[in-house]
């Protein structure tokens, strides 16, 4: 876009344009009070439920010798799964060098550290002794997954951070100049510890393009690993279901189906809620749509690989396991999965009505629950069908419900991730106000002015 030239012009649009990015942030309603007391409240049922459970023991939970990874089990792989959209819109095509994604790489990394840093919390609380988390740090063997996940996790979620932190620092600078009276003084005072003293000059934006691009290369391979380690904590075992090689794709090209769901939702609420309709525009959700049947595309391949391999060889464990999916207890959830996750969404998706906001966030929500009944399906039902039969054990021992206290520990991990995401949606701009101002055609240093008065 060609530069404005008009020094009152530049200065007008730049006004316009961070007045309407900091509305999340100097709005104040009792509907938001509202939102956060809700929060608080499920937040604080499922952290009850924990203490519970930590009080207890885990014989709280629907868990037993052979279901020994539950619903945790199952939210940890979906919440692993929602993040690596922050390195697909935020990494990978930001160097490609696809615009149209500029506006869309904050969500991204506002789910994907709210993700990332669930998927950390439902590792602790599936453990019956969270005391001892440290020794895995400690004492772990390299030969243990569990040990490459919780290093996979963690780095995952320094580099999310940084890759959210870096590009926010000259917006931080400009709240920290410009909001003034319109939020308390200690947020000003959060704002200018966070903006590292910035004054705009090209030697300062320089250095975050640079550390910027090495973010983005750097998160490739570690989100990349990230959902396969996970994977492979199933596939290195003989388990019918498990047993597969190609878990790795599968896992990460399903991860950017519901990574892709969840940006769509959270873009249309910040759209409406915040009056953001001409900065998330139709073309930015049409573009989404795309993306989404994209991904949906490539991961409908691995489905149909996954069942029809094993299901051609109809091996006895393999049989048991295909037929309870198909048409056994979890018939419904699989289906449900598989039409309306995938089948329905990627027809609908190829016209262009569905892929304006309302229809496409609408789609977006059955593809992200059914997201998370897809990765139900690949935990519980295997367990439930080890090789050797299962006898002389008390009936509940053959089939998995979660209980009360699981469900929950569950709630608050959905719950607490929207809490993340809704916090940083009040403390900082939903979309970059300095990279949004450059596409615009403002020049940097307009940037670096501070207002009169």
């Amino acid at each position: 876009m060609n530069k404005i030239e008009s020094p009152e012009e530049s200065r007008k649009l730049l006004d316009k344009i961070f007045k309407d990015l900091t509305r999340s942030i100097v709005k104040k309603d009792e509907l938001t009070r509202f939102w956060f007391f809700i929060l608080l409240m499920f937040i604080g049922v499922g952290l009850w439920g924990w203490i519970i459970q930590v009080d207890r023991g885990l014989g709280v939970t629907g868990m037993r010798d052979y279901v020994s990874w539950g619903i945790y089990i199952a939210n940890f792989v979906f919440f692993v799964a929602v993040s690596l959209i922050g390195f697909l819109l935020s990494s990978a095509m930001h160097l490609l060098k696809i615009d149209w994604v500029k506006p869309v790489s904050r969500v991204a990394e506002q789910i994907a550290i709210a993700a990332v840093g669930l998927a950390g919390i439902i590792i602790v609380m599936d453990m019956g002794r969270p005391d001892r988390l440290l020794n895995v740090f400690l004492h772990g063997r390299f030969a243990s997954p569990i040990v490459w996940d919780l290093t996979v996790v963690t780095t995952y979620l320094t580099i999310s951070v940084l890759l959210f932190y870096i590009p926010l620092i000259p917006d931080l600078a400009l709240l920290r100049d410009r909001l003034g009276s319109q939020v308390p003084k200690w947020q000003l005072k959060v704002y200018s510890i966070l903006s590292l003293g910035w004054k705009g000059n090209p030697k300062q934006f320089k250095t975050v393009y640079h550390a910027m691009r090495v973010l983005m290369i750097l998160i490739i391979p570690v989100g990349l690993s990230i959902h396969t380690v996970t994977s492979w904590l199933f596939a290195s075992t003989l388990r019918a279901g498990w047993d597969s090689t190609i878990f790795g794709p599968y896992f990460v090209a399903g991860a950017f189906v519901a990574g892709t769901a969840a940006v769509i939702i959270v873009m249309y609420v910040y759209r409406v809620r915040h009056g953001l309709k001409d900065y998330f525009e139709d073309k930015h959700f049409n573009q989404m749509g795309k993306l989404l049947v994209f991904v949906s595309l490539l991961y409908l391949y691995f489905n149909v690989n996954e069942f029809l391999v094993p299901g051609y060889k109809m091996k006895l464990a393999e049989g048991i396991h295909l037929s309870n999916l198909f048409a056994g207890d979890y018939a419904p959830m699989f289906w449900f999965a598989q039409i309306f996750g995938l089948f329905i969404p990627i027809i609908l998706l190829l016209f262009k009505f569905f892929r304006k906001p309302l229809p496409i966030t609408i789609i977006s929500a059955f593809v992200l629950v059914s997201a998370w009944f897809k990765r139900y399906i690949i935990v519980i039902p295997t367990e439930e069908h080890p090789f050797l039969p299962i006898q002389n054990v008390p009936e509940n021992f053959h089939h998995y419900a979660p209980t009360s206290i699981e469900i929950m520990i569950m709630l608050f991990s959905f719950f607490a991730a929207i809490f993340i995401i809704s916090v940083l949606s009040k403390l900082f701009p939903v979309i970059t106000i300095w990279e949004y101002a450059e596409e615009k055609g403002i020049d940097k240093k307009y940037l670096s002015e501070t207002p009169k008065n």
